[in-house]
């Protein structure tokens, strides 16, 4: 909220230093002891040389049909101006920018010099500006910045010669804060006073009450119904023989300050009534209303609320709160005003309405129709229900009084039950032992009284009644917070923590996390970081877990952010595709996170961690070199750098086999394998499917993805360095013939674990199925690498285990040594 410290003055004795240092020390002191600021500082920032002045004379120009030549009388000088403004005019009062002014340019926003120009073969010693080229926002400025210059009234006792800014409201600090949901109260200029009052140790001179002596329904011209379940008041006053017209400067200058646009008096006083006290407030023609029967109810099936132009906004039926006048919308409750009821300059009776609505159904209609305002914004976190009838009683005499209508006899509203004074119980023993002070009995008095928090102490003993303003306090630690950050959160003492002290460090499985995305990276690929949302489609094209339920958000933020992810590939696949629409070709990601897995309803998904991984295009681009050409990435790459992965990260190699499979949907029949460790299943890797890929018009990518849990939970002791044997390796080729139906991974595997103590490295190096071999046969060669790490190796020893080996592949596999 912003809050304008000169208004707030008027509330504080003896009020607060307005200097630039002071008001930066208040807002750290603010930072400190309340709540984050987003900015400090006056809406003119550095702009100067703006004065007021009044325009004598109105000429064309000479050499154009839309410029004028006007001079103007700034209380010492008369100065010759040329303008464009469409509304200047004869005896106005307006706003100059001299000759060495600085001002905002409205479209770049640097500070600018105004400087002496012609324009035409006129001089022209200055600018005539609008609001929105002097600091106001262009969606808070009274008129939009096409219909010209503003023109000050009448009323808005200025002459010439005054500093525009000042009088303008534009040179008052403002300070901009960035609330917490439970700080309700700083919403109003109430809250704000009570607050730094409570901080600078002032007291606070609210306006007198004024309540009206009427509080009739007999004679009420509205009448109003509704229960408790959807407002637990409603109330509504009728003004008639109103003159509405736009609003004195000071009220303007406080709505354009505080982010309001200026309307009109009825209009703007109630938003002033709203930044004043929290309390919001709608007003209706009363001309406009189908009946003089008012109810707050809940909408109907088919009943929508008009938008504007040829605009309506579907209503939710037996959810939404409305306020109806018959079969006609006047407002979602709190929310948005039926533009066929607003109050206009041609409104001459005005129903105020001030109301308590469910703040949890409003919530939710706000958030369904994502339309927030100041009052729903207000309605969602608490108001003060103790205030909303005399709220209602200010506005109206103040409605009256300004513009020149009378208060019709009545009041009409329900509700407003009576509400028992909150009270919290607490002692000074459990405040300091909570702080770690020891805080006397006066002091802590003394914190509550500078809260304005109406307390009864005995022994020791507090019992504290809570305003209806402070919705936030409610438990006896929320009175704790409050004496300790009034009497300072630096002042509190400090202690070391008891008990032995630890070196800090990762756990295991912390430092396998972390050497995970170590080894993706020294392997070629970047880290990715993708959306845990996404759809129900993506979120199991790729499970490694196919039978578990998807878990779908109740209010997702958008159509495809739905669901919660059960794999990390297909956010992959997103990345790809939006680097492949910036053309770039080659890709290698990796993602390392958490997939959701549901667990029934009312219950927690089940978190796990997965790593996954892309490679699209080139592994090796070729270069000016002969014979260096692309190589572009296949099953062998992606499945090679999965393995190497595996082996640092501390699975034992030997263990780990790869089994082709077609059970993947998304991936190639092809062109995937089942990754496992012994009998426990990691995950797959191969070729996404090309149909998935045409869908996205995605060149080959292939991918993986695994179980990092079950990495984790079976991964041995960390990999380290282990010297270079000086002995020397003993290499034997073997070819064997097996039948069509063996694959690779069968022989690799008997090879493996029939080697001997000395096999230290089997590599698959051919494949050959052509011409001269039996029908149903496939040729297969690999290089076996021997070696012992504590003597020479000899030849008799390898060929025993290699004859050995051979003969088990004959027995199991019917291979046939070539």
């Amino acid at each position: 909220m912003k809050t304008n410290l000169k208004w707030l003055n008027e509330y504080l004795q003896p009020g607060l230093d307005l200097s630039e240092q002071a008001v930066l020390d208040l807002a750290q002191q603010i930072e400190l002891t309340s709540v984050e600021l987003e900015s400090v500082g006056t809406a003119a920032a550095k702009q100067s040389g703006l004065v007021v002045v009044r325009v004598d004379s109105v000429v064309p120009h000479p050499d154009s049909d839309h410029m004028v030549i006007t001079q103007v009388f700034d209380g010492q000088e008369t100065i010759q101006v040329v303008t464009g403004a469409p509304n200047v005019a004869e005896g106005q009062l307006v706003v100059l920018a001299r000759v060495g002014a600085q001002i905002i340019d409205r479209e770049s926003g640097d500070l600018v010099t105004i400087k002496e120009a012609k324009l035409r073969g006129e001089s022209s010693y200055g600018m005539l500006v609008a609001l929105q080229e002097i600091g106001v926002a262009d969606a808070v400025a009274p008129l939009d910045f096409e219909q010209g210059i503003h023109v000050f009234t009448e009323e808005d006792g200025v002459k010439p010669g005054d500093d525009a800014l000042a009088v303008l409201g534009l040179k008052d600090p403002i300070i901009d804060t960035d609330l917490t949901p439970n700080r309700a109260d700083l919403l109003s200029m109430r809250g704000m006073a009570y607050e730094l009052a409570a901080m600078t140790n002032q007291k606070v001179m609210l306006p007198q009450t004024t309540v009206l002596s009427d509080q009739s329904e007999s004679n009420a011209v509205v009448t109003v119904a509704g229960n408790a379940d959807l407002a637990t008041g409603y109330a509504v006053r009728v003004l008639g023989q109103v003159k509405n017209s736009p609003s004195p400067l000071w009220l303007q200058s406080r709505l354009w300050n505080a982010g309001f646009k200026p309307e009109n008096k009825i209009t703007d006083l109630a938003n002033y009534w709203l930044l004043l006290t929290g309390q919001p407030l709608h007003v209706y023609d009363l001309d406009k209303l189908a009946t003089m029967q008012l109810e707050v109810r809940l909408a109907k099936e088919g009943e929508t609320l008009p938008q504007g132009e040829e605009e309506k906004m579907a209503l939710r039926a037996g959810q939404d709160i409305v306020v109806a006048a018959g079969d006609q919308i006047v407002s979602l409750a709190g929310i948005a005003t039926n533009p066929a009821v607003a109050v206009t300059a041609d409104t001459t009776k005005v129903v105020v309405e001030a109301g308590q609505f469910n703040p949890s159904l409003l919530r939710q209609s706000a958030r369904r129709h994502n339309l927030r305002s100041e009052s729903s914004f207000r309605f969602e976190r608490g108001i003060d229900l103790d205030q909303t009838l005399e709220v209602l009683d200010q506005v109206s005499a103040e409605m009256a009084l300004l513009t020149k209508g009378k208060i019709v006899v009545g009041l009409s509203k329900f509700g407003f039950a009576y509400r028992a004074p909150e009270t919290i119980t607490i002692g000074r023993d459990r405040i300091n032992q909570i702080l770690g002070t020891d805080l006397s009995v006066a002091t802590i008095s003394a914190i509550f009284n500078r809260l304005a928090l109406p307390i009864d102490e005995k022994t020791g003993q507090y019992t504290v009644t809570i305003p209806g303003r402070r919705t936030d306090l409610t438990i006896p630690a929320d009175l704790i917070e409050e004496v300790g950050r009034l009497y300072g959160y630096d002042n509190l003492p400090t202690a070391l923590v008891a008990g032995q002290s630890t070196p800090g460090d990762l756990t295991p499985r912390q430092k396998k996390i972390r050497a995970s995305r170590e080894i993706m990276e020294s392997l070629g690929f970047d880290q990715a970081i993708s959306y845990v949302l996404t759809t129900p489609e993506k979120a199991t094209a790729f499970n490694l877990d196919r039978n578990r339920a998807v878990v779908a958000l109740d209010y997702p933020m958008s159509s495809d952010r739905t669901t919660i992810r059960q794999n990390l590939v297909s956010g992959l696949l997103d990345d790809v595709a939006y680097n492949v629409a910036r053309s770039i070709k080659d890709i290698a990601l990796y993602e390392q996170g958490r997939i959701f897995l549901a667990q029934g309803e009312n219950v927690q998904p089940e978190e796990r961690e997965h790593l996954a991984g892309v490679l699209v295009g080139n592994v090796a681009e070729s270069s000016w070199q002969t014979g260096e050409k692309d190589e572009t990435a296949d099953f062998y790459d992606i499945k090679g750098r999965l393995e190497v992965y595996l082996q640092t990260i501390g699975l034992d190699s030997n263990a780990v086999r790869f089994e082709q499979s077609s059970q993947h949907e998304a991936m190639h029949p092809g062109q995937t394998a089942d990754v496992y460790l012994g009998s426990t299943y990691l995950g797959f890797v191969g070729q996404i499917h090309p149909a998935v890929l045409a869908n996205a018009k995605l060149p080959a990518v292939f991918a993986f993805e695994i179980d990092l849990e079950a990495v984790i939970a079976h991964s041995q002791a960390p990999v380290a360095y282990q010297p270079v044997s000086k002995y020397p390796q003993i290499s034997r080729d073997l070819a064997v013939l097996v039948d069509d139906s063996i694959d690779q991974q069968q022989v690799f595997d008997v090879i493996k674990a029939n080697g001997g103590a000395y096999l230290q490295n089997v590599t698959f190096f051919d494949l050959y199925t052509g011409q001269g071999l039996p029908v149903g046969k496939k040729s297969l060669a690999y290089e076996l690498t021997y070696q012992d790490k504590t003597d020479t190796l000899v030849e008799p020893v390898v060929t025993a285990a290699f004859e050995k080996m051979t003969a088990t592949l004959t027995a199991e596999l019917g291979a046939e040594i070539r």
